[in-house]
């Protein structure tokens, strides 16, 4: 018995030790932590929009998984092509002056290692801002099928512009606090990501944000937050805010109401009577994807929810046009 205990003891910590070992590599990084956060210029051919309107395009790509974003199946390159060259397309039909992307793969194993970034930004777009808040070895999300979360995963945030960014700053939101600490390792950081651009010879500021998804508690400190930087910026400038909110107006309490309850913001393309969906792509019933701006400086001239990009993405993006006063 004592000899069978005794096995039974090293097989445990053997298996201990494997599992330790897994874990630390699994959860570790895959780039430098000096690249996580880059200001990029290009020498694209730009085509510039018109002199006066200027437009502004917020897109959770979901890594142009489409509808399978989230979901444990295997993937096939050809859908990724497909969804890269449609988003091309319609990007290029828009031309809109600053793309702000969430969800977008610089070079990871799921989106077979294209930087989706860069090749967006061949468009013409020669400042880009990108923000790294995912880099694992392995990501055991979705559940169901394991095979499908081994690879690096290299994601994050991106501001595409043709005009110049002049300052770029980040600011890493809370997380959730009672996440256990096995979850919490694999964990991607919601933050915010803040540009200084000049359009028509006035600065503008521009916040992406992709706050959290599954803990309202820690959704509505992300929302307090931005409120927080949003006002400190429009004391002073042309501000803009643009991302996935995970929040529609009609959940219960729902978040994004402290920021419709700014003074005098605008809300791109939204009315409390009538509003467009932005999630689902294949049957839209929420609306988690916002344009903000401040309404006594910057004039909304047409906005919409921009259902041509059909499924590249789960989500659909949000288009505003606009002028400055």
């Amino acid at each position: 018995m004592k000899r069978f205990f005794s096995i039974l003891l090293k097989i445990v910590g053997f298996l201990a030790i494997i599992f330790i070992l897994f874990f630390y590599w699994s959860s570790s990084s895959s780039l430098n932590t000096s690249k996580y956060y880059e200001l990029k210029e290009y020498q694209y051919t730009n085509t510039p929009s018109n002199d006066s309107i200027f437009s502004i395009i917020t897109y959770n790509i979901g890594y142009l998984s489409g509808m399978t974003n989230n979901r444990a199946v295997v993937q096939h390159k050809d859908l990724f092509n497909k969804n890269l060259d449609k988003a091309l397309s319609e990007f290029k039909k828009l031309n809109p002056d600053v793309i702000a992307l969430q969800e977008v793969d610089f070079n990871s194993s799921r989106s077979f290692n294209v930087d989706q970034e860069e090749e967006i930004a061949k468009l013409g777009y020669n400042y880009v801002a990108r923000a790294v808040n995912w880099d694992k070895k392995y990501v055991p999300y979705p559940y169901g099928l394991p095979s499908v979360n081994f690879g690096k995963v290299i994601s994050g945030q991106s501001i595409l512009s043709k005009h110049k960014l002049k300052k770029y700053s980040k600011v890493i939101l809370e997380r959730d606090a009672n996440n256990p600490f096995y979850r919490d390792a694999f964990y991607l950081d919601r933050l915010v990501q803040i540009v200084t651009t000049e359009i028509n010879g006035k600065e503008v500021i521009i916040l992406n944000v992709h706050l959290e998804a599954f803990d309202k508690d820690t959704r509505v400190k992300h929302v307090n937050k931005v409120v927080e930087l949003f006002n400190t910026y429009a004391k002073d400038f042309p501000t803009i805010l643009v991302g996935d909110f995970n929040s529609d107006p009609a959940f219960k309490d729902a978040a994004i109401l402290e920021i419709f309850n700014i003074p005098n913001v605008g809300n791109a393309a939204f009315s409390k009577e009538k509003y467009d969906f932005t999630y689902d792509s294949d049957k839209p019933h929420k609306r988690l994807d916002y344009i903000f701006y401040t309404s006594e400086n910057i004039v909304s001239v047409e906005a919409r929810v921009l259902k041509e990009f059909g499924q590249v993405s789960d989500h659909l993006p949000l288009l505003m046009k606009f002028k400055l006063k």
